[in-house]
C-alpha cells in the first residue's frame, strides 16, 4: 500500500514516474539494457540526457545566457563549489541568512575567503522571515550575494528577489525549484539538489550565467569547475546517469501537469489548506511570518510537546509518514512538494483536527 510521504528529502516522487521507471528497469525502449547499465556516452543515454536538459530549459524558461549543468554533491557540495568557482577574482561574498541552510553556506564559504553576513532573519523565535533588501548591509564589491530561497528546515521562503545590479545573485533553490516560475535572468547562479522536488538523490542542477564561468580559484577541482563541466556538456566525468534519467521523467511529468504555473497553483492550494488549519487552532503553532511561509516545507509545533510521540505514532498508523521535524529545531514538518497530492494534505489536516479534539 502506498502511503502519504511528507519527507523533506529524499522525498515523494510522482507515482507515474515510479511506474514508468519500473516498467523500463530491465529494458529501456527496446535497447535490452537498464539505464543503470548504459554507457554515458552511448546513443541511448545521450538521448535521455539531451531531452532532460531541453525539458528543464523549457520548464524553467532558462535564457540562452545561462548554462544548465548536471553535477554531483548536492546543495552541501555546492556550498564549497560556488566559492571555488567565483572567488578566483574576488575572494569575498555576502550572505543573507534566512535559516539553517544559508548558515551552512556561509560557514563553508569561510574556508575559501571572506563571508560577510549582510542580513539575518533570526529572531528570539528562531528564523521567522526573509529580510527585505532595504535591510541588507552589503560589503564593498563582493564576488556575489548568496540567498537560500527556501529554507527546508525552518520553513522560510523568499518570494521577492531584488535587483542587485552588477553583483551576481547566487541562490540555493533546492527545496522549491520547479514549484513556481522563477525569473532566471535575475540570478547569476541558481542550484538545487534533486532529492526534494526534482527527482532522486544523486544529481545536482546548477544554472550558471555564461560570464561567470571564468572566475574559478586555481584549487577548484576540475570535475566541479563550471567552465570545464559546461564545455563538456556535463560529461567531463561519468554523470549520475540513473538520477538524470529519473529527473528527466519528472520533467516530462511536470509538462503533462501543465508546467510550473500549474505547480504553483497546486502549491498555493495545498499550503493554504495546511496553514489555515494551523492558524485556526491554539493546539498547533507555526512561527514564520505569513509573508515568508514556505509553500513546500511547513514546520509546526504542538503547544503541548509532550504529545509529540503520540502525534507521530497516530499519524504513522494512518499512513502519514515522515512528519517529525528536523532534529535541530524539533516539532513537526510536512514537506508538500509537487509529487505530494492534495489528498495527502487533506488527510493530514483531518488527522490533526481529530488529534486535537482528543488531546486538547
Amino acid at each position: 500500500m502506498r502511503v502519504f510521504n511528507f519527507s523533506a528529502g529524499p522525498a515523494a516522487l510522482p507515482e507515474e514516474v515510479l511506474r514508468q521507471a519500473a516498467d523500463e528497469m530491465l529494458d529501456w525502449h527496446g535497447s535490452g539494457m537498464s539505464v543503470m547499465e548504459m554507457s554515458h556516452r552511448g546513443p541511448e543515454f545521450m538521448q535521455i540526457h539531451s531531452e532532460a536538459l531541453l525539458d528543464l530549459r523549457e520548464l524553467m524558461e532558462v535564457p540562452a545566457s545561462h548554462h544548465i549543468l548536471f553535477l554531483q554533491g548536492g546543495g552541501i557540495g555546492e556550498n564549497a563549489i560556488v566559492p571555488l568557482n567565483l572567488f578566483g577574482v574576488k575572494p569575498r561574498a555576502d550572505f543573507v541568512i534566512t535559516g539553517s541552510w544559508s548558515q551552512k553556506s556561509q560557514k563553508e564559504a569561510l574556508k575559501y575567503g571572506a563571508a560577510h553576513i549582510a542580513a539575518t532573519g533570526r529572531t528570539a523565535e528562531g528564523f521567522t522571515h526573509s529580510p527585505p533588501k532595504s535591510e541588507w548591509q552589503l560589503s564593498d564589491d563582493p564576488a556575489y550575494v548568496h540567498l537560500c530561497t527556501n529554507e527546508t528546515i525552518d520553513g522560510v521562503e523568499t518570494f521577492e528577489i531584488p535587483d542587485l545590479g552588477d553583483i551576481p545573485l547566487v541562490a540555493d533553490a533546492s527545496s522549491h525549484i520547479l514549484s513556481r516560475p522563477m525569473d532566471i535572468a535575475k540570478y547569476g547562479v541558481l542550484y538545487g539538489g534533486a532529492q526534494k522536488n526534482i527527482g532522486m538523490a544523486g544529481v545536482t542542477v546548477v544554472i550558471v550565467r555564461e560570464d561567470l564561468l571564468d572566475r574559478a580559484m586555481s584549487i577548484c577541482p576540475s570535475a566541479f569547475e563550471w567552465k570545464t563541466v559546461a564545455a563538456n556538456n556535463s560529461m567531463f566525468n561519468t554523470p549520475p546517469t540513473y538520477a538524470i534519467y529519473i529527473s528527466g521523467l519528472v520533467f516530462k511529468w511536470l509538462k503533462r501537469q501543465g508546467g510550473l504555473a500549474a505547480m504553483e497553483a497546486r502549491a498555493i492550494e495545498k499550503s493554504k489548506l495546511l496553514y489555515d488549519a494551523i492558524d485556526a487552532s491554539s493546539f498547533y503553532i507555526n512561527k514564520v511570518e505569513r509573508r515568508a511561509r514556505s509553500r513546500m516545507n511547513v514546520p509546526f509545533f504542538l503547544a503541548d510537546e509532550t504529545r509529540n510521540e503520540d502525534f507521530l505514532a497516530g499519524a504513522k498508523a494512518r499512513g502519514l509518514l515522515q512528519l517529525k521535524g528536523h532534529k535541530s529545531v524539533g516539532g513537526m514538518r510536512a514537506s508538500i512538494y509537487n509529487a505530494v497530492p492534495l489528498d495527502a494534505v487533506k488527510a493530514l489536516v483531518e488527522y490533526m483536527s481529530e488529534f486535537e479534539a482528543k488531546h486538547a
